[in-house]
C-alpha cells in the first residue's frame, strides 16, 4: 500500500539479530560513549528543558551517522530501507539522510508534536520516506512513537520553536487524536513527511535508541543541495537555517547546544 494513502506503516524484519548486535556496537559502545567523535553533528534535542540527568543529554541526536562509519549505508539497514522506500513511494527515491536518536535511562524527557516537513525547505516534490528503527524494543514507557493517523492529508500545521532560540519545532497537538505504535527489536514505522508524530519521555532504567533513514526522490535530494540545504551535513554549527523550514524565518537563529559524550555506555 502507498505512504501517501496510510499515513504511516509498520516493517518487521528490517534487521537480523546478528546485524543488531553490530548495529549496537556501533551506536552505543562508539559513537554514544565518544570513541568515535560526533560532536559537529551531535547536539541535546531535549536543551529547551531542563537537564534531568547531568551526565547525558535529555534527548541526544547524532546526525548524519554514515559520515563517521565506514560502509554504513552499504548495510542491510540503509539498503533495505531505500528498497522499502521505493516500492511506497517510488522508484525514483534516493538517500537523502540519516541520525541516531537515543533517550537515556530515567531523562523522561518527551518529543514534542511535530511534522518533520515543517523543518524543511518548500520543495516541489514533497514525497519524503522516513524509517525510525529500533535499536530495541520500545514501550509506552520508555518512549514508543505516536503517531496521528491520516494527518498527512491535512496542510502542515503551524510549528513554533519549543523554546527560545531552540532548534526543534512543535505543534498544537494531543495524545488524543494519535496513536502509540510499541515495536520489537529490528522493526520499524514508516511516515510522511507531513505525518504528526511525538513520543513521551523515557522513565525505565534502559536506553531507549532509534536509528532512522530518509529517502526522497533523487531530483529533490538534488533540489535541495542546490538550494543550500543538506540537513546539517557540514555541521550544526555551520547550519544555515535560511535555507531550512520558513518557520525558522520568523524566529531568532537557533543556538545548538553541544552535547557531551557519556564517559560510560548505558
Amino acid at each position: 500500500m502507498r505512504l501517501e494513502t496510510t499515513c504511516y506503516q509498520l516493517f518487521s524484519g528490517v534487521h537480523s539479530l546478528g546485524c543488531m548486535c553490530v548495529r549496537t556496537e556501533i551506536y552505543q559502545k562508539r559513537l554514544m560513549s565518544g570513541e568515535i567523535d560526533s560532536s559537529a553533528h551531535r547536539h541535546d534535542l531535549g536543551s529547551h528543558l531542563k537537564q534531568n540527568r547531568p551526565d547525558q543529554e535529555n534527548v541526544c541526536q547524532i546526525m548524519w551517522p554514515s559520515l563517521y562509519v565506514e560502509d554504513l549505508r552499504q548495510g542491510p539497514l540503509h539498503q533495505r530501507t531505500l528498497a522499502a522506500s521505493k516500492l511506497l513511494l517510488g522508484d525514483d527515491l534516493a538517500f537523502d539522510f540519516d541520525m541516531l536518536i537515543a533517550k537515556g535511562p530515567e531523562t523522561n524527557t518527551p518529543t514534542p508534536w511535530h511534522q518533520d516537513e515543517s523543518y524543511w525547505p518548500n520543495m516541489p516534490d514533497k514525497r519524503a520516506a522516513s524509517f525510525w528503527v529500533a535499536m530495541e524494543e520500545t514501550t509506552l514507557d520508555n518512549g514508543c512513537m505516536w503517531f496521528a493517523p491520516r494527518s498527512h492529508l491535512q496542510p502542515v500545521r503551524p510549528h513554533r520553536p519549543a523554546g527560545e532560540g531552540a532548534h526543534i519545532l512543535h505543534c498544537d497537538a494531543s495524545e488524543d487524536e494519535g496513536k502509540p505504535e510499541p515495536l520489537v527489536s529490528g522493526s520499524c514505522t514508516i511516515h510522511h513527511g507531513r505525518t504528526l508524530h511525538y513520543s513521551r519521555g523515557n522513565t525505565t532504567k534502559t536506553t531507549r535508541r532509534g536509528f532512522i533513514t530518509n529517502f526522497r526522490p533523487e531530483a529533490m535530494v538534488h533540489w535541495e543541495r542546490e538550494h543550500g540545504f543538506d540537513h546539517g551535513k557540514k555541521g550544526l554549527d555551520q547550519m544555515d537555517y535560511s535555507t531550512a523550514g520558513d518557520v525558522y524565518r520568523n524566529a531568532n537563529t537557533p543556538k545548538i547546544k553541544q552535547a557531551t559524550a557519556n564517559t560510560e555506555p548505558s
